[in-house]
């Protein structure tokens, strides 16, 4: 006899899949990205080649937040000594709060005699970063490099 194979459990399972896949956290599904913000600290010194280093916030639109430690190093045609105060920060490309951390490629241009302006942009895969800040010290030129941000 040529029987038909019962395609009932096959039916069943895919019911109790799909019940178990709308039954999970929607944060699961509408998972996107998050704004999340950087003030900081920074104060470095440059001829030809460029160091600073700084300690900042990341706070996120979720809630979290996390202390950070920074490091920029870099060249180019820059000299200069400056602190940046209060600076500020915006991501783009985060879905969790660690993916800020981690080794940014950056360009930098700066300018200031006594009152001190910085200008980054700096990019790690899909997460972006520019950074903008106001400060003391005499400085002038551009750099690239790398920016580090480390818990």
């Amino acid at each position: 006899m040529n029987r038909r194979p019962n395609r009932r459990p096959n039916r069943r399972l895919a019911v109790l899949l799909c019940t178990v896949l709308l039954a999970a956290s929607p944060a699961a599904f509408a998972a996107g990205p998050i704004t999340c913000k950087l003030s900081f600290n920074l104060s470095g010194w440059s001829i030809f080649y460029k160091t600073a280093s700084g300690s900042g916030v990341v706070s996120c639109d979720n809630g979290q937040t996390m202390p950070v430690h920074i490091r920029a190093k870099g060249g180019g045609l820059t000299v200069g000594r400056s602190r940046i105060e209060n600076g500020s920060g915006e991501f783009s490309g985060v879905y969790t709060i660690n993916d800020v951390l981690g080794t940014y490629a950056s360009s930098e241009a700066h300018a200031g005699a006594s009152k001190s302006a910085k200008a980054m942009a700096m990019t790690k895969g899909s997460v972006s970063l520019a950074l903008a800040g106001k400060g003391q010290g005499w400085d002038l030129g551009i750099a690239f490099g790398k920016f580090v941000i480390e818990p």
